[in-house]
């Protein structure tokens, strides 16, 4: 898909003049590639209207630069940009310049097509695993995206990069054993279960913990009994002093009966 797009050059840079070019409805952009840069002033409607399209940044922009000194009339990718957090308004512009004649290497979205997949008739869970692919042509082979039927895929199965279909002048640089799209197994009540259970058994070492903890302490009690005992048998040795004391009173009023 091809876009028209008009900028203009600029002279002033800094962050002061982007702001009074935004005000007044426009955005800084900036166009690189082919061994020059060049800071421009663009629309930022039509910008959005590129980046809402299908294509995205695969989309080619014939671009027509008012006050160029020279090839007023390029071609472009939209490489990249800046949009406000808050308000989602585009604020910047990066744009690629591209020769017709010379290979580019570009990342292509990845669409899915075909009935729903027999595998997720049958229970299954599709995923997408590849979003986009890097391929390398000449601008004009350049497809807006590249389409995958998934509609004969059972559980269990999948399409590899290999799998795809060649296309011509195309040439795909994603590793080939690379899945692209595949139906998965739904989960087992098996499974569930059992992953269940090994988290109830997770959740319980915490008490187990805690019952290693109150048998400590129930340990800590049983050597302080130990030293209670102990410092009971000093006060049973104090009171059979008492007694042997007693009794020498006793001893000594004998001896003196007899010597009388």
């Amino acid at each position: 898909m091809k876009f028209d797009l008009t900028v203009s050059v600029r002279e002033r840079a800094g962050k002061g003049a982007a702001r009074s070019m935004r005000r007044a409805g426009k955005i800084p952009a900036v166009l690189y590639g082919q061994g020059e840069c060049l800071s421009l002033t663009a629309n930022p409607d039509d910008v959005v209207k590129i980046l809402k399209s299908h294509a995205g940044s695969t989309a080619l922009i014939s671009l027509t630069v008012t006050g160029a000194k020279s090839n007023p009339s390029r071609t472009a990718l939209l490489r990249d940009y800046q949009v406000d957090p808050v308000t989602g308004a585009v604020l910047h512009a990066d744009l690629f310049e591209i020769s017709m004649s010379k290979p580019i290497r570009v990342k292509v979205p990845v669409k899915v097509i075909g009935s729903i997949p027999a595998g997720v008739k049958e229970g299954g869970v599709l995923h997408h695993n590849m979003r986009d692919m890097h391929v390398e042509c000449l601008p004009a082979a350049l497809p807006d995206h590249i389409e995958v039927d998934a509609s004969a895929l059972t559980i269990g199965s999948g399409i590899h990069v290999r799998e795809i279909g060649a296309r011509e002048g195309l040439r795909f640089l994603d590793e080939p054993e690379q899945m692209v799209v595949s139906v998965a197994a739904p989960m087992s009540d098996a499974k569930l279960e059992a992953l269940l259970t090994t988290g109830a058994g997770q959740a319980g070492e915490p008490e187990v913990m805690a019952k290693g903890k109150e048998a400590g302490a129930e340990g800590a009690a049983g050597a302080a009994a130990p030293a209670k005992a102990g410092a009971a048998a000093p006060a049973a040795d104090a009171k059979g002093g008492d007694k042997k004391e007693a009794a020498a009173p006793k001893a000594e009023k004998k001896e003196a009966e007899k010597k009388k």
